[in-house]
């Protein structure tokens, strides 16, 4: 798809990857399924950099609206997963 991440220009550029990663993995949850403990461990990483809830709705409210993909509906769904789940989205 062409479309951009959104990103915070202050973030490091290690930051801006791992921020990258987390929204890959929401992409392969809706293409293909992905694991729940690498979507767990991106998000994880993703709340390091992105910890208010309000920042956080911002920037995956901006992603869905580009990509078409809920980062809301994919993480919670993972969270409700058991361990060693694949997670596979439907638009």
């Amino acid at each position: 798809m062409e479309y951009q991440y959104p990103i915070d220009y202050s973030w490091s550029t290690d930051e801006i990857i791992d921020v990258i990663k987390f929204f890959e993995t929401i992409e392969k949850a809706y293409e293909n399924g992905i694991g729940r403990e690498e979507l767990m461990q991106s998000y994880r990483r993703f709340k390091e950099i992105v910890p208010s809830k309000a920042e956080e709705k911002t920037i995956c409210g901006e992603f869905e609206e580009m990509s078409g993909y809920s980062s809301y509906r994919t993480i919670k769904k993972a969270k409700e997963a058991a361990s060693g789940d694949r997670i596979k989205m439907n638009r």
